[in-house]
């Protein structure tokens, strides 16, 4: 496998960390016996009373090649997998945690921003092509009218991709294309929406944008994880996160590097600083407040430059553990340690098998193509005979075209 380790990244969460775990830094002289600082994908088993969050988008709107939009996977000890938001660019990442599709099928839409659910189409239907078999779980918010609630949105979804459905129905096995939609009241105020396999999830209102957006506190085996999606600092925040393991709320740039950076005018940058978003220095002052066993700020550039910055504005009011999260950090969370690393990146990641039997498809009862279209088709018979006589032989089979 080809893997791809940036270790600049590896320097500066260490640096951003600002608190040591002497279990989490191996210091075994003997390597055999040291713990491996690089966390590789498929090749972990998590403890029964472990949980494991991977950064799959910690970017912005505009995913780039180094981060994509918000996604971040949750992992329990009990083989639950959830997914809270679904950003633009983060399906690859998700795909390179080599985790079968069928066991990633809860995802938890924080609002109905594009950097937050942008890649949510093409892993529900991408992954009836990688072997996805089970239906697709999606709960999201309500919003202040049907049209801007998650039902609505889609709804709209599942007939844009009509075609796409249309294409694959009679060659593959389809049961990973159903998506089954539960939309709650984005007013609920730690209302659980979620109750399954000791796993509870609560949302409390978020401020973003207009009305409909939403927070996530995930409680299991007596571990708590939070996770913002994007807010203003609100008080239901305050009040129902306090003592978290582990807290994942936004901290966008200040308002300086969106002027400089990113070429806002200065009343672009304060408004969507600290007012549409949480500025470092707010984002510390919740974490100074709510007391976090590790806190971690995300949805910014973070690079060389920029997380310096980050950091010592934080700092300013807080103290406590600290991470700025990058894509494929990696959390290892049980009540006795947390464990911060990097992922390896297998870049050419193909899907893990499907986990239940495949379906055969029937014969098509009718051509897919108009009789204009079929006949277009060059069929080149002394190319393909072969190759179908190739693969029976190969594999016991008998099968023509006549059986598709």
């Amino acid at each position: 496998m080809k893997y791809r380790k940036n270790l600049t990244h590896v320097l500066l969460s260490v640096l951003a960390v600002g608190f040591l775990c002497t279990t989490s830094f191996a210091t075994e002289t003997d390597s055999k016996k040291r713990e491996l600082d690089v966390y590789y994908p498929g090749t972990e088993e998590l403890a029964a009373d472990e949980m494991r969050v991977v950064a799959c988008g910690t970017g912005m709107p505009s995913p780039r090649p180094k981060q994509a939009a918000a996604c971040w996977l949750v992992e329990l000890g009990n083989g639950d997998k959830f997914l809270f938001d679904i950003g633009a660019g983060s399906h690859e990442r998700i795909a390179a945690q080599r985790i079968p599709y069928d066991l990633i099928d809860k995802v938890f839409l924080g609002h109905l921003h594009v950097d937050h659910f942008g890649d949510l189409g093409s892993f529900w239907l991408g992954g009836t092509t990688m072997n996805r078999l089970t239906p697709l779980r999606v709960w999201g918010p309500s919003g202040p009218t049907p049209e801007l609630g998650t039902d609505y949105a889609l709804g709209l979804m599942k007939k844009m991709y009509v075609w796409d459905i249309a294409t694959r129905k009679d060659l593959i096995d389809m049961r990973g294309a159903v998506m089954d939609v539960t939309e709650f009241d984005y007013k609920a105020v730690n209302k659980i929406i979620f109750q399954e396999n000791g796993v509870t999830i609560r949302s409390i209102p978020a401020i973003h944008g207009i009305d409909g957006a939403v927070s996530f506190i995930l409680e299991w085996n007596g571990l708590k994880l939070s996770y913002s999606s994007d807010t203003a600092p609100n008080k239901w925040w305050l009040k129902y996160t306090k003592n978290s393991d582990i807290s994942i709320h936004e901290s966008f740039l200040p308002p300086s590097l969106m002027v400089t950076k990113m070429k806002f005018t200065p009343k672009e940058a304060l408004v969507v600083s600290t007012i549409a978003h949480t500025s470092p220095q707010q984002f510390g002052k919740l974490m100074s407040l709510t007391k976090p066993r590790l806190a971690v700020g995300y949805h910014f550039q973070n690079d060389f430059d920029t997380q310096p910055i980050m950091l010592e504005e934080t700092r300013k009011v807080y103290d406590g553990p600290l991470v700025f999260a990058q894509d494929y950090t990696v959390f290892n969370i049980t009540k006795d340690r947390i464990r911060v690393r990097e992922s390896a990146i297998d870049e050419a990641i193909f899907p893990e098998p499907a986990m239940k039997e495949k379906i055969e498809v029937p014969p098509l009862t009718k051509p897919p193509f108009s009789k204009y279209i079929s006949d277009g088709v060059e069929a080149f018979p002394e190319v393909v005979g072969p190759i179908w006589d190739k693969i029976n032989k190969q594999y016991g089979t008998n099968y023509t075209l006549d059986d598709i």
